[in-house]
């Protein structure tokens, strides 16, 4: 699916020679995401000049976080790629060193990518319970996934776009945003209307469709239970929207 936003005057820009597809969160829905590179890899632009930025929440409520991660790690190795932490993964780390996170993990999500890597969450909610769910977990969590959830990163700054998980705090400089803010904020962010450093591309809080104005783009469109995954196409000065569809959804 394909939606267009016309160019304008004041759109920021992407630097020359590079075309951007910033991904919204995934959450597990791996089938999404196999469409939508599949989409993206079939566009025209030499693959080297191509660099995509996820936006983070790969993991949690969808049914396929192991394989989504699977995914991006080899993805990681054939092309320029930008990976963002989301609170989802930090919660999936809070719990790998500390099994007191797993019960709120749970209820949020997690208890889906438990599943996708055979441990099941307990029905009961005492700390040794949910300390042997976490040595079941760490035991199936590959060492590959642990280091590349280790390494994800809060934010990138290119061009006239800042992108990040959630959003930013207004009044703070964008490089001197907290993380919590970065991978956490919603409505002092979603509802301030100060012109901000740069365009803010984020994920986090779920919209219908793509949702685009002078201070930030939303790509977040709710893949786990819409079956809508979101990107954006980033050259020059304009902006395209991708969407991959689950099968059997209206594709307008």
């Amino acid at each position: 699916m394909f939606k267009f936003f016309r160019s304008r005057s004041s759109q920021p820009v992407i630097p020359d020679g590079l075309t951007v597809y910033a991904v919204g969160d995934i959450h597990g829905r791996d089938d999404l995401l196999r469409t939508l590179l599949e989409q993206i890899e079939a566009r025209e632009e030499p693959p080297e000049t191509r660099r995509y930025i996820f936006l983070g929440d790969y993991v949690d409520r969808g049914p396929d976080s192991r394989a989504v991660i699977d995914r991006l790690i080899a993805l990681s190795r054939a092309r320029n790629a930008v990976f963002l932490k989301g609170n989802h993964e930090a919660a999936l780390l809070g719990f790998l060193d500390d099994a007191r996170w797993g019960p709120q993990w749970a209820q949020f999500g997690g208890a889906e990518t438990l599943q996708s890597y055979g441990v099941s969450a307990p029905l009961r909610d005492e700390p040794d319970v949910w300390e042997e769910t976490q040595a079941q977990f760490r035991e199936a969590f590959p060492d590959a996934h642990r280091r590349f959830c280790e390494a994800l990163t809060l934010s990138e700054a290119l061009g006239g776009y800042f992108f990040v998980h959630a959003g930013v705090r207004p009044g703070a400089p964008l490089n001197e945003q907290a993380e919590d803010d970065l991978l956490w904020i919603r409505n002092d962010f979603l509802d301030d209307d100060r012109p901000l450093e740069k365009v803010v591309v984020h994920g986090h809080t779920p919209h219908e469709t793509a949702y685009r104005d002078h201070r930030r783009l939303s790509l977040d469109t709710g893949a786990y239970i819409t079956g809508r995954l979101t990107a954006a196409r980033l050259e020059s000065d304009s902006v395209e929207i991708i969407q991959a569809v689950s099968p059997g959804l209206d594709q307008s």
